[in-house]
């Protein structure tokens, strides 16, 4: 039973239904488990093809963070997503793909090390989530910025860490940066604390430096017993 099947009509058997979205988390979380060093979760689109900015990005950054012996998670299918999982083997860390059954069928790229399809995107969202200690995203279309306000929403209500959200690609992302702060800070939407949980750069080094220099300040507070 899919995301459209469930949320269509009133459900003739909710134990049933209930029980595989519960298998399905089982066995997406059996997946994390075998993610065995720190986690980034990459964001962006399926559309672009190897010599878009995009690919491009994605693949040095997530090659970085392999050299760093970090794990690359993604959504497991085309575009930037094949970019990240590449780059990430490239570099020597771990690449893990969590697809999603679409009726496009998106195919998992040939990049992966730990891979799972889910059927809903709740139950993936989780496991994109669970793991990470940043998330980096780059151009996208819907499901991209779904992605990312689905960190930072819960970024922004203490539902996980205050981890790094980082956007690569100015020409991409300045002019919603920009509507977010002129109109909805201004409104008192938001508040600037909100609008800080956002960082903008073109360089992947410093994508990557952003989010492991974060992890590694928090794990020394903890090794420093400081809460």
């Amino acid at each position: 039973m899919d995301d459209r099947e469930l949320l269509a009509r009133p459900s003739p058997d909710i134990e049933h239904e209930v029980t595989r979205i519960a298998d399905e988390f089982r066995a997406g979380f059996e997946r994390v488990a075998l993610i065995d060093r720190p986690a980034v979760a990459m964001f962006g689109s399926a559309r672009v093809g190897q010599e878009h900015p995009a690919y491009v990005a994605a693949r040095e950054t997530a090659r970085l963070f392999g050299e760093r012996d970090w794990a690359v998670i993604t959504g497991g299918g085309p575009g930037v997503m094949e970019a990240g999982n590449r780059g990430a083997q490239e570099g020597g860390g771990q690449s893990v793909g969590f697809n999603i059954e679409l009726p496009h069928e998106q195919a998992p790229n040939a990049y992966l090390d730990i891979s799972y399809t889910f059927k809903h995107f709740y139950a993936r969202k989780v496991c994109f989530v669970k793991p990470s200690e940043g998330f980096v995203v780059f151009a996208g279309g819907l499901g991209t910025l779904d992605e990312m306000f689905e960190a930072l929403t819960l970024i922004q209500t203490g539902k996980v860490l205050h981890f790094p959200v980082v956007l690569v690609g100015r020409a991409q992302w300045h002019d919603l940066v920009d509507w977010i702060g002129d109109e909805v800070l201004r409104e008192g939407l938001i508040s600037a604390d909100d609008l800080a949980l956002l960082s903008i750069t073109d360089d992947p080094e410093e994508a990557v430096e952003t989010i492991v220099s974060c992890y590694e300040r928090r794990c020394s507070h903890v090794d420093g017993g400081v809460s």
